[in-house]
């Protein structure tokens, strides 16, 4: 049995708590905390952006480790990216100042950052308020550190998926941001994920990688990837399941993850900078998987077929046809098939048949309005 929730429930053993050290403007709040009582497991996918930010470097230092992972500190307002070396010292002193006040090893704490490149990290604004985040940790403090990783914005993105296994319950909840510069590989997005499950290294790895690449991987707003894109998985064993692994109780895990993945990538689009629709693209008959998402993408991608959908123009027939081409895929202009739903309503479903074969694939996106250019414009 498993149930589903538009909320976050925190599984058993985790706290959290967010609040405004100083990074923003206007008191908002732009640091969050996450904490596992006792060592979890964690699985990182980050950005295929050859520029990354210095926390995604820490991460990937500390995750070499793997001794066990107990918090996550993440900060939005700043990206700490093309940040040089005091960059890199910073989002360490991040992670060594959560693990200090926390009592744990800095190599047990992930480090995240969101907001504007190239921009020095205030990090002593982040050291002074340390104390008091980690003082006021508890399981409602989520409700503060889902809005702490914010930046544009509208919603917090969050659900909680509970499953019972061999007669324990166990929770898996996700808390996600974005809403512009968004591409695959992944997107302008942290989302952290948190689960009690009892789960091996190698199931917990692959599937994130199985979970991402269904969701993160087929969501896009404007085609532009960031440098800060982060996913963790972490899982501290608490609910006391029999032993997930590659090859036993796998596939329930795996369709858990894959539903909480898809359902907050869906909320990222929905939230799309300046977005008035939510658009649904599928592609069939085609030659192989990979081909079916290529054309799928460039669809998606299309300014003029954004700009299109934004206007509702009978016109759009022509876009999708022209993405279509310009992607390469092998397409049979007698066999091409297109069917879309009325244009006017605010979710809108694209059907797209290449007539080349029995592959399919599905991916995300948003219309392209006069407000994301004027969000964009005014970011900083």
């Amino acid at each position: 049995m498993t149930s589903v929730f538009k909320k976050v429930i925190l599984p058993l053993g985790f706290q959290a708590n967010g609040l405004s050290a100083g990074l923003k403007r206007k008191n908002k709040l732009d640091l969050a905390l996450l904490y596992s009582v006792v060592p979890a497991k964690a699985s990182c996918l980050f950005t295929r952006n050859k520029i990354l930010a210095a926390p995604i470097i820490v991460c990937k230092k500390h995750l070499k480790n793997n001794q066990g992972f107990q918090a996550v500190i993440a900060n939005s307002g700043n990206a700490n990216c093309f940040t040089g070396a005091q960059g890199i010292k910073d989002a360490l002193a991040m992670a060594a100042s959560a693990g200090s006040a926390l009592g744990v090893k800095k190599e047990a704490v992930l480090v995240a950052s969101t907001g504007i490149i190239g921009r020095k990290l205030p990090i002593d604004k982040i050291k002074k308020a340390m104390p008091v985040l980690v003082s006021g940790l508890t399981e409602s403090g989520v409700d503060k550190a889902k809005k702490a990783i914010m930046t544009t914005d509208t919603f917090s993105k969050e659900i909680t998926v509970k499953f019972v296994l061999g007669g324990k319950t166990i929770t898996c909840c996700g808390i996600a941001k974005g809403a512009g510069m968004i591409a695959p590989d992944m997107a302008t997005m942290l989302c952290f994920i948190l689960t009690d499950a009892q789960i091996t290294q190698g199931a917990l790895n692959k599937a994130l990688q199985t979970a991402v690449e269904k969701s993160f991987n087929c969501i896009t707003v404007d085609g532009c990837m960031s440098t800060n894109d982060t996913v963790m998985v972490l899982a501290n064993g608490m609910a006391g399941n029999k032993l997930i692994t590659a090859g036993s109780n796998f596939a329930v895990f795996s369709s858990v993850l894959n539903k909480a993945c898809l359902e907050l990538a869906k909320m990222i689009v929905r939230d799309a900078e300046g977005a008035t629709k939510f658009v649904h693209i599928k592609v069939i008959q085609a030659k192989s998987a990979k081909e079916a998402k290529t054309a799928a993408l460039s669809i998606a991608n299309s300014a003029l077929f954004k700009t299109a959908m934004f206007a509702s123009s009978p016109n759009i027939m022509g876009r999708i046809t022209a993405a279509i081409g310009a992607s390469g895929v092998a397409v049979k202009e007698q066999g091409l098939r297109i069917k879309y739903s009325p244009l006017k309503k605010k979710e809108v479903n694209i059907e797209i048949s290449l007539g080349c074969g029995k592959a399919r694939a599905e991916v995300y996106t948003s219309d392209l309005s006069y407000e994301y250019v004027k969000i964009n414009a005014e970011y900083n």
